[in-house]
């Protein structure tokens, strides 16, 4: 591709580190099917992948004030930036200064997941009298989760495989459940929430372990596509209901997570680092549900 050039109210920024994460996948193979309405019905719409980053201005065009040449900044758009690549060109107004003393891998890996979980948690009170279940604990949005549960006072229980139990405690979880040993349906305790990270439960099962008025969100339209139409319907029945994490305010949460970053409120969990040429062998691992946590691409080595 040619190196782009910016225009009025656009800078070129070097891309020092982006992720390859589960969105960029259902963007690249167009599945679920809806997604195609997104990306391009008969072929893709766009060629440059990728929805976060964290990098350096290079250049600035005409009539940009709130950056300068050399300016570290970090940015996330949920339909796509083309930060896969070595450079992007983006309006001034759609990034942030990045936080200070962060790196610019764990400034990437502090966005995309973590904009998820933060869109679970902004749509109900989570606070220090809420007992929160997060299901799928270990991947970007479930390790996050964990940590704005637990900035908020909450007491977690975080459900995850074997060989991560010691991660998900560091990260400050009260109890971890065993998925390869234990059905955390069957645990027989009572939560107020249940953030399913990685959808692979459903209300009907989790309904039973939620309090009175507790409340289940999953990061997926569930197996029959019924969870936005039960964050519609449940509410109005009183008693448990479904919420839906439908995704807002970049710029809010950016500022959020800059704050919890500089006081060492977060701690982003990176799996692997990849450059771009292995950019196959990173979305062949992303799309394996093996991951942990946050895949790094490193698109200038």
């Amino acid at each position: 591709m040619e190196r782009p050039t910016p225009q009025d109210g656009e800078m070129l920024v070097r891309v020092h580190a982006a992720t390859v994460n589960r969105s960029d996948c259902a963007v690249l193979l167009a599945q679920p099917f809806f997604m195609r309405a997104i990306t391009g019905l008969r072929r893709p719409m766009r060629d440059d992948l990728g929805s976060d980053f964290a990098g350096e201005v290079e250049a600035v065009g005409p009539h940009v004030t709130r950056f300068a040449v050399g300016d570290k900044v970090w940015g996330f758009k949920d339909t796509g930036l083309g930060s896969q690549a070595e450079c992007l060109v983006i309006r001034e107004t759609a990034v942030e200064r990045m936080p200070d003393g962060v790196s610019f891998e764990d400034a990437a890996a502090s966005i995309e997941g973590a904009f998820y979980g933060y869109n679970f948690i902004n749509k109900v009170d989570v606070d220090a009298r809420s007992r929160v279940l997060v299901n799928g604990a270990t991947g970007a949005i479930g390790s996050a989760l964990l940590q704005l549960c637990k900035n908020a006072g909450a007491t977690v229980t975080a459900v995850g495989n074997t060989k991560n139990l010691d991660l998900l405690r560091s990260l400050g979880a009260d109890a971890v459940i065993d998925y390869e040993t234990t059905d955390f349906t069957q645990c027989g305790q009572i939560f107020d929430f249940i953030f399913d990270a990685v959808g692979k439960s459903t209300f009907g099962k989790c309904r039973p372990l939620l309090a009175p008025h507790g409340v289940y969100i999953s990061s997926e339209l569930g197996p029959g596509w019924q969870n936005p139409f039960l964050a519609l319907v449940t509410p109005l029945l009183g008693g448990r209901r479904v919420g839906f994490p439908f995704p807002q305010d970049v710029h809010g949460f950016l500022g959020l997570m800059k704050g919890w970053l500089e006081a060492g409120r977060f701690r982003p969990v990176i799996d692997r680092r990849y450059t771009l040429d292995d950019i196959r062998e990173a979305y062949a691992y992303v799309a394996s549900g093996q991951k942990t946590g946050n895949v790094v691409l490193r698109p200038n080595g």
